[in-house]
């Protein structure tokens, strides 16, 4: 199986879209994800930066995101944003959309006709929408994802189990049954090292956070393992470290304790070396 790695341009706004799209190459980075918000300039800008990489890189994939921000927290308000959203990205014709799906607040049912809307769209329109596994959504808690899981057995997630650990204040030690339910509907990894008080340490490379890593990079390889035990061909992986608020920082001056750029070129280089 194929592993390709992609990089968030989240952080990253400082440069321009084509110095970006460059750079993550350069890198050498298969693709790059991506919160675009058509029909502005800066969409089209990526766009056009994506297709001159394609030149050279013919294979160079892009991932889109998609937030909603409704007015209100309403369900049916939730529900019109997100598919004018899905509307406006499938037309990109990303590799998927990685969308950040409900809210925590909502209930059960609730969650389940966002998700519902979600599933329906994606079938109608040919595109993949797989859902991140994030604070604040429907699936911010491992043992609460799995009623879902339950109901929408061909549900594919974004992994990003740091926030599993920071919501249940643990490194999961007590919820290895649960995770081997969440595992098999994982088909994006985001490859951020969490811990027990925050989504990110400030630097992966660092000693202190050696057995954090491990933890993670075990829980990466069962899904890639999963992944190909399926005859799966090509699986993607987004290293995510972010900047502040995610990365730690100096007090007073705000300097970051680490650098957020190479944080996540150490991560594919460890990963490529690792699984």
């Amino acid at each position: 199986m194929q592993i390709k790695y992609s990089f968030p341009y989240w952080g990253s706004d400082h440069l321009s879209p084509s110095q970006f799209i460059t750079n993550v190459s350069n890198e050498g980075f298969d693709g790059a994800e991506l919160l675009l918000q058509p029909p502005d300039i800066f969409t089209n800008d990526f766009l056009l930066a994506i297709e001159n990489i394609r030149k050279q890189n013919p294979d160079f994939y892009f991932i889109t995101l998609q937030l909603p921000f409704p007015e209100n927290n309403s369900v049916a308000a939730h529900i019109k944003i997100m598919e004018k959203n899905f509307m406006k990205l499938a037309a990109l014709k990303p590799l998927f959309i990685n969308s950040h799906t409900g809210k925590d607040f909502f209930s059960f049912d609730d969650n389940c006709r966002i998700i519902e809307a979600a599933m329906n769209f994606s079938a109608k329109n040919g595109i993949r929408i797989l859902h991140e596994t994030h604070r604040g959504r429907f699936s911010f808690h491992a043992a609460t994802l799995i009623p879902y899981l339950n109901k929408f057995p061909e549900m594919e997630l974004v992994g990003d189990f740091s926030h599993f650990c920071t919501v249940s204040e643990s490194m999961l030690e007590d919820q290895e049954e649960i995770l081997q339910q969440i595992i098999p509907h994982v088909s994006h990894i985001h490859a951020r090292v969490g811990f027990e008080q925050g989504p990110q340490v400030n630097n992966p490379a660092a000693p202190e956070w050696e057995s954090h890593l491990y933890k993670f990079i075990g829980w990466w390889q069962q899904i890639v393992d999963y992944k190909k035990s399926k005859g799966d061909t090509l699986f993607t992986i987004s290293p995510e470290f972010g900047p502040d608020p995610y990365m730690p920082v100096q007090p007073f001056t705000k300097e970051p304790l680490s650098n957020q750029w190479a944080n996540n070129v150490f991560m594919m280089q460890y990963l490529k070396s690792r699984i």
